[in-house]
This record gives structure tokens, C-alpha cells and sequence, in this order.
């Protein structure tokens, strides 16, 4: 163990800057990362304010942060496709290799996964982390720290991109202008959607979405849903409808939204079990999938970052130094409408 300064949630509504002992000695098959940019996610802010999500309480001191690139310092042994100096992006969430779902190839279900900053697992707010080799992908020349750091939310998108089984030129429909909503419309655009419309209560939320190519935002204060997916596809209905924002409200209306043989993207998760209209999910035979992070996303999402096809820069509100971590948390939990993503500079 290694004594390093990190920022740790002591426990609900309690944030340190302080020292505290972490392992970072470099084994086989891992790399040693020097951190550079970190992401404040919304699990991040959500163990800090309630000091838990579901099963997963906060019962010790825990360092937060997961989304992250950072350069390699060390490398162990058996690590071939990466070197000492490589700009490197990581994914989060390490699974069991020998589990029945890394086997069929859905390591992110494999419920012996540990991931950063999920208790008691600790996060990369601190100087150097030790992750394994395989779950650590090189970023191009072209590719900042800031957008390397932008790809685990991305896979989100990715990840439910894949699974809506996009055809070139289909209409989505996202509910929820949030990052990850955000995400989801670009992704499915990169996938092969023609338009994205990109629902929310927020108007500067939609701004931002509408920045993209592609993306019709519809405020729902405004307008209705329902009655602009079907005056914008002469009433067949959105091919695709994400559903993003995690509201419980969203249910009762979505069926509404695809069409015949369409499919519903579940990606936000509501607190509580809720219900829907599973009759007119029959009678149109709308298929329902759904999305828990992701597997086998990273190397797609850095390759559109690389390409230039993707551009998530304009996604990135406000950097804050790592002395200022806390007034980055706090800014978090203001929940401003015009804030995607906010990250911290560890250099």
C-alpha cells in the first residue's frame, strides 16, 4: 500500500482532500497510469449525496471517479501492446474472465465485477492507479485527455446504440438531454441514424444537444411528444426511442412514440419498479432492450473520436484543478441546466 492524496467521500455529504493508502504496486498483466483528466459523473454525485445507489452503500472511506484518461508510467510483466509513455483511456468495471458471462462474451453483467468508485471499490481521483492491461486502451495523437476521459459515458451510448440494431437512415427518439442522453443521440447518429429527436424539460440542455447535426430537439413544455414524432415520420412512428432520463412519467406515454415493430432502448433506470402498457407493446410487437454500461465499447468509441466523426468536446462545461475537486462536486449538485459534463485536471 502506498500512501497518496485523493479525494475521498468520507461518507454522505462529506468530501476530503486528503491522504490515504491505496495499492499501487504494478503486477503482471497490469499497467501504473499517471491520472490526468477525470469526469464527475452522476453515480459520483449521487454517492456523495445519498451515500448510496441500489445495493451499494457507502460504508467506508471510498476515492470517487471512474471516467478517466491518464498516461502509462510502468508497465508489468507480460504486457505487450502497451509502453511507458502511451496516452491511454481505462475502463472501469474489471470482470471475472473465468465467470459464465465473460465467457459468452457480457462481462459487464458478470456479477463478480468490480468497478471504480462502486463500494467498497476505490475510484482514480488521485495520482496514479494500477489497472489491469486489458481493460487499457491506447488513445491517437488526435484524441485529448479531456475527450479520452469523455469515452466511459460514451460507451454508454454505444453500448445502447448496439443494441437498438440501428439501420442506416432510421429515426430515434431520445428522452433525456442529459450527458448520457446527449451521448446516446450522437452515437446512434454515428450508427446510422438519419435524425435523433432529443427530448427534455430543459432548454439549454437542448441547445447544446442541438449543436449536433442531426439532433431536433423538442422541448416538452412546449410541445407534445407524441404529436411531433408523428408529424415528423407522417405518423408511422421513430424507429428507435431511448428512453434516457430514468423518469418514471416517461412510461406512460412511450408506447406512443415507436412504430410498428420498433424498438425501446432502455437506458435510465428509475428508482422504484414501474409499469407500462405492455398491450400496446403486443399489438405492435415493439421489442424491448435494455443497457447495463457496456461491453466491448471502448475500442469502437476511441476509433470514432479518432477519426474525427465524433466530436464530444462541445460536451465539456467546466474543468477544475484537482485542489478544487470539492468545488467541482458541489457545482455538480446544482444540477445547472446548461452543465453536460464537468471535469477535473489532476496535473
Amino acid at each position: 500500500m502506498t500512501k497518496v492524496r485523493a479525494l475521498v467521500l468520507e461518507r454522505q455529504h462529506e468530501l476530503a482532500l486528503r491522504d490515504i493508502d491505496l495499492p499501487l504496486e504494478t503486477g503482471p498483466g497490469e499497467v501504473k497510469i499517471r491520472i490526468h483528466t477525470v469526469g464527475v459523473c452522476g453515480s459520483d454525485v449521487h454517492y456523495y449525496t445519498h451515500g448510496k445507489i441500489g445495493p451499494f452503500v457507502v460504508n467506508a472511506p471510498m476515492v470517487l471517479g471512474h471516467e478517466a484518461a491518464g498516461t502509462v508510467v510502468e508497465v508489468g510483466a507480460g504486457v505487450t501492446h502497451l509502453k511507458v509513455g502511451d496516452r491511454v483511456c481505462m475502463e472501469p468495471g474489471i470482470p471475472d474472465p473465468n465467470s459464465k458471462a465473460s465467457r459468452l462474451g457480457m462481462y459487464n453483467i458478470d456479477p463478480a465485477v468490480t468497478f471504480w468508485a462502486t463500494p467498497p471499490i476505490h475510484g482514480v481521483l488521485t495520482s496514479e492507479v494500477v489497472h489491469p492491461a486489458n481493460y487499457t486502451f491506447k488513445l491517437p495523437d488526435n484524441v485529448s485527455f479531456a475527450e479520452g476521459a469523455m469515452v466511459e459515458p460514451f460507451a454508454v451510448g454505444m453500448q445502447a446504440a448496439t443494441k437498438a440494431k440501428i439501420t442506416p437512415g432510421d429515426t430515434a427518439v431520445v428522452l433525456g438531454a442529459g450527458p448520457i442522453g446527449t451521448m446516446v443521440a450522437i452515437a446512434a447518429l454515428a450508427g446510422g441514424c438519419a435524425r435523433a429527436i432529443v427530448a427534455d424539460l430543459a432548454q439549454p440542455k437542448l441547445d447544446i444537444a442541438a449543436q449536433y447535426q442531426g439532433v431536433i430537439p423538442v422541448n416538452i413544455r412546449e410541445k407534445n411528444l407524441a404529436e411531433e414524432v408523428a408529424r415528423l415520420t407522417d405518423g408511422w412512428g421513430a424507429d428507435v426511442v431511448f428512453e434516457c432520463s430514468g423518469s418514471p412519467k416517461a412510461w406512460e406515454t412511450i408506447m406512443a412514440l415507436p412504430r410498428p415493430g420498433g424498438v425501446i432502448v432502455v437506458v435510465g433506470l428509475p428508482v422504484n419498479p414501474i409499469g407500462f402498457d405492455v398491450s400496446t407493446a403486443s399489438t405492435k410487437e415493439i421489442r424491448i432492450e435494455t443497457v447495463f454500461r457496456y461491453a466491448h465499447q471502448y475500442e469502437r468509441s476511441i476509433a470514432l473520436l479518432g477519426s474525427g466523426r465524433v466530436d464530444l468536446k462541445p460536451l465539456i462545461s467546466e474543468t477544475f484543478k484537482f485542489e478544487d475537486s470539492i468545488k467541482a462536486f458541489d457545482r455538480a449538485v446544482e444540477a445547472r441546466p446548461s452543465d453536460v459534463k464537468l471535469q477535473i485536471v489532476m496535473d
